[in-house]
């Protein structure tokens, strides 16, 4: 019994140990390498995306969130993200892309292709369809997967980080989260497709 407590100890440090290194990896890379992104408090930042099924537009969190947005951004700005599928669609609760494999278990993030840390800000929450959030598998292993809400998630805050929000074409959102899917992986039979994703700095509207 005592060896099985020490081995299940020694492997909690070592987990613990990897989170720590992620986020001071992440905060030298903040503070020392990347002009993060950031606007004004006249304009916002949207994401358009345009899909085999339709358009529709997230305004972006970069002063809450800059680690995440910058990361987003950045992967957007080099075509990371187009033909690239949302490759996770469960009804009634997400869609998921951003993994250039398809499969769920790819993708990189512009901090030297490493996973990076989470940014839980407690007035972003997931509390409505159309919330804009990190993939991830577990604290600290952001890279590009993301997932949009399709109905409150509340069991998700604060472990996964929330830096957007779908503001125009919700019933793409919505057309997309019913396709018809594989019941293993939830995987849509006909692959639901990001054929270009742009970033857009607007003025606010009032």
């Amino acid at each position: 019994m005592v060896i099985i407590l020490f081995t299940v100890t020694n492997c909690t440090e070592k987990v613990e140990d990897e989170q720590q290194q992620i986020k001071q990896e992440t905060k030298v890379n903040k503070e020392e390498r990347y002009n993060y992104v950031t606007i004004g408090p006249d304009s916002i930042l949207v994401a358009v995306v345009k899909t085999n099924m339709g358009t529709f537009e997230m305004e972006l969190y970069p002063n809450e969130t800059p680690i995440t947005v910058t990361n987003f951004v950045t992967l957007a700005e080099e075509n990371f993200y187009d033909s690239v599928t949302f490759h996770r669609i469960i009804d009634g609760f997400v869609i998921q892309g951003g993994d250039p494999t398809g499969t769920g278990s790819g993708g990189k993030s512009i901090y030297n292709g490493k996973p990076y840390a989470d940014e839980f800000v407690p007035s972003l929450r997931h509390n409505s369809a159309g919330i804009l959030s990190m993939a991830n598998r577990g604290p600290s292993t952001n890279t590009s997967q993301f997932f949009i809400t399709l109905a409150p998630t509340p069991h998700l805050d604060d472990r996964h980080t929330v830096f957007g929000k779908v503001i125009n074409g919700m019933d793409v959102i919505s057309k997309i989260g019913k396709v018809p899917t594989d019941p293993q992986f939830n995987r849509p039979i006909d692959p639901v497709i990001m054929e270009k994703v742009t970033i857009e700095r607007r003025a606010k509207v009032n």
